[in-house]
């Protein structure tokens, strides 16, 4: 592969070769191990902290080293395409956006500055329900206020890294929905003490998936929050992670490129060097034409993400260019990934060319965090101005 067909020279190139050399002390076997163990990738979310990657958003004033989300897409970009896996990093980034945008300035002193130095993580998104999925605004946890305090009860599920986290970030209602005007009111968030839900009444549960994500269900039976835990006014939650999913959006989309980058690369390298009757199976446009529109489609989605970041950072409204970002970048991974697991054949399916693992962890993001459905369903009505469709 040409040297320069990834050259990344004019984006954070130091950022970018000091994330390479991070990676590079954590090869395929240790993330195929984790991936054996279904466990946490403690070491390396420990290196990524220390060198400050996980305070990447987080003001220089609480101790974090204040970068564009650019910046932050350039780092998890760069994971991935190491073949690493960046989930443990993109939650703290997205995840804290809340409280930084939202939160009290008690909050922030309190919080910020130990989330920095990785004395705290806040890793866990507690969000989705088993009868609400994308639904949001139909979640039925519910958070009673009672003097100082919330009793929060109800269950969450696909609670990545619950289990790891020190804090939570917590969408529960305050007001049941038959009793508001608008279905998006009536929703609050909060940021949880894990230890202490712990010890009053929350039980988190692994779920074993297809990929190693750390995820979880949590059950909520009469748990105490602390009033002076809610971030922002009560009711207005919905509006506070949603002005955090555009962020999301273009962090994911960034891995994504990531991924596909390592794919291409991949299958790339492997058909040079593969000969099957007498010459490179690279030689084959059976081969060489796949590779190639991945490669064309990993281009095209990146302009798009390094747009919605641009547009982000300026304070405009994103939100069709975040999801379209997302969008793209996740069919363009996948379409990577089919080609990369169809060059190598059946040494594909095998563990120790890791083709296998980051196959299943770049097929998510067809999934979540918003469905392809869902970003078609909101360009078709907030872009073309078609009917709503839910």
């Amino acid at each position: 592969m040409s040297q320069d067909v990834f050259d990344e020279t004019d984006n954070f190139p130091e950022i970018r070769a000091a994330v390479a050399r991070l990676c590079a002390d954590f090869p395929g076997e240790y993330w195929r191990q984790l991936d054996r163990d279904a466990a946490y990738p403690t070491d390396f979310v420990a290196a990524l902290t220390q060198a400050g990657y996980l305070a990447a958003l987080i003001p220089e004033t609480y101790g974090g080293a204040g970068l564009s989300l650019s910046a932050a897409a350039a780092i998890l970009e760069e994971i991935q395409r190491a073949g690493a896996n960046g989930a443990a990093c993109h939650a703290q980034m997205y995840i804290m956006g809340s409280l930084l945008r939202h939160g009290s300035e008690a909050q922030k002193a309190q919080y910020l500055p130990q989330i920095a130095s990785g004395s705290l993580r806040l890793q866990a998104f507690g969000v989705t329900e088993p009868t609400s999925g994308s639904d949001t605004t139909s979640i039925t946890t519910f958070a009673e206020k009672r003097d100082d305090h919330y009793v929060v009860n109800g269950q969450k599920v696909w609670t990545s890294r619950a289990a790891q986290s020190d804090l939570m970030l917590l969408l529960a209602r305050t007001t049941a929905k038959d009793k508001v005007v608008k279905r998006t009111d009536g929703l609050s968030v909060f940021l949880v003490d894990m230890k202490e839900a712990l010890k009053s009444g929350m039980t988190i549960r692994p779920i074993r998936a297809m990929i190693n994500h750390s995820t979880t269900e949590v059950f909520f039976d009469n748990v105490i929050v602390p009033a002076e835990n809610l971030i922002g006014e009560e009711g207005k939650g919905f509006r506070y992670i949603l002005s955090g999913m555009n962020a999301e959006r273009i962090l994911i989309a960034a891995e994504c490129i990531g991924d596909a980058k390592w794919f291409i690369a991949k299958a790339t390298a492997y058909a040079n060097e593969r000969r099957v009757f007498g010459r490179p199976i690279g030689q084959n446009q059976g081969i060489q034409f796949p590779i190639a529109r991945a490669y064309a489609q990993m281009r095209a989605a990146e302009l798009m993400v390094q747009r919605a970041a641009q547009m982000f950072e300026a304070g405009r409204d994103c939100g069709a260019e975040a999801n379209m970002a997302k969008m793209l970048a996740a069919e363009a991974s996948w379409a990577a990934a089919e080609a990369c697991l169809q060059t190598h054949g059946g040494f594909g399916f095998a563990e120790e060319y890791d083709i296998e693992r980051k196959f299943r962890e770049t097929r998510l993001y067809q999934v979540a965090p918003v469905s392809t459905n869902l970003i078609l369903s909101h360009l078709a009505e907030h872009v073309l101005g078609l009917p709503r469709s839910y």
